[in-house]
């Protein structure tokens, strides 16, 4: 590992002041040794000035050491590899950016990593119907099945799920480029809340919980889709004649709108809370054939409005708590 003695110090001017200080003692040291042994002047002075060089090419290599490793470090980069790292022991302001630039390249590896995690998981998520689909149609084209109702449901069934998974990945799409693609309105809760649950497959099974005055002012689509998303997810996870209660309370003085799904299922295990709102993680807990991205969904939309989603630890079951700012 080549030294840096100047590391220490904590600015690049004070370092470029020891340089020149530095090199200058050692310029007139050299002249002056130089003299002193009977060195004629015009030997003396290019023998002091080459101690300078030599002085300062010490010096100013470790000061410019950081920029040349992320120098080679942004070329190994650009061919698609974010494992070089740059020593980042100078405390001043290059130090500052090697140390940003390892933190970039920790970044861009993760994402990376998370891109390749996504286009395997979308690959295996369209595999599956479509190769059901694709039997079940061979099977009907070769006259082994007959087209009937009872043999078309399933492949009509398959169609359906590949429609809410390209609708899902169309959600998670707009993600970035809806950041601020709110249409605030107000508008009372519990009759909202009414019709969400109305729309779900397991409507008969869920039970509102709201007062009848309560508003919120918020993006009423996507708090549709949080709702929707929270709800089919919980009637999905939760016993098939089970409950799924959806409260909703007022935010304290503050304002806003506190909600909780909750279902009678056995719950998200402590192991899995951390994980349970990235797009298609669905912990030990699929069994439904589901994408794994509704939680994901409902994590973008309440974050869109400023708020905050969680797995509640009270009560048995799961809980999701959904917190939407005033």
């Amino acid at each position: 590992m080549i030294p840096r003695p100047l590391d220490r110090l904590r600015t690049i001017k004070i370092k470029l002041g020891v340089l020149v200080a530095v090199s200058s003692c050692a310029t007139a040291l050299a002249l002056k040794e130089a003299l002193e042994h009977g060195i004629r002047g015009r030997y003396a002075l290019p023998v002091a000035v080459l101690a300078a060089l030599v002085v300062t090419q010490v010096l100013a290599h470790g000061m410019t050491s950081p920029l040349r490793e992320m120098t080679a470090a942004a070329r190994k980069m650009a061919g698609g590899r974010y494992d070089t790292r740059v020593r980042a022991s100078s405390r001043d302001e290059v130090g500052e950016l090697a140390r940003a630039f390892n933190r970039m390249a920790s970044d861009l590896a993760e994402a990376d990593r998370q891109r390749r995690e996504f286009v395997a998981n979308v690959s295996h998520e369209l595999r599956t119907p479509i190769s059901a689909l694709h039997a079940q149609l061979e099977n009907i084209a070769d006259g082994v099945t007959a087209a009937t109702p009872g043999t078309l449901r399933p492949a009509l069934d398959q169609t359906e799920r590949l429609g809410r998974l390209v609708g899902q990945l169309l959600d998670l799409s707009r993600a970035e480029e809806a950041r601020d693609a709110l249409d605030r309105t107000e508008f009372a809760v519990a009759p909202f809340l009414c019709g969400v649950a109305a729309e779900s497959p397991a409507a008969a099974r869920v039970v509102i919980d709201a007062p009848a005055g309560l508003v919120v002012l918020a993006d009423r689509d996507r708090l549709h889709q949080v709702v929707a998303n929270l709800v089919d997810n919980a009637a999905a996870h939760g016993p098939a004649e089970g409950t799924v209660t959806v409260t909703a309370r007022p935010r304290g003085r503050s304002g806003g709108l506190a909600l909780e799904v909750a279902d009678e299922g056995p719950g998200i295990a402590p192991a899995d809370r951390a994980r349970v709102f990235e797009r298609f993680h669905r912990g030990g807990r699929a069994r439904d054939g589901g994408t794994g991205l509704g939680l994901a969904i409902a994590r973008w939309a309440v974050e869109l409005h400023g708020g905050h989603i969680e797995v509640a630890d009270e009560g048995p079951g799961c809980r999701i708590r959904v917190l939407i700012p005033g």
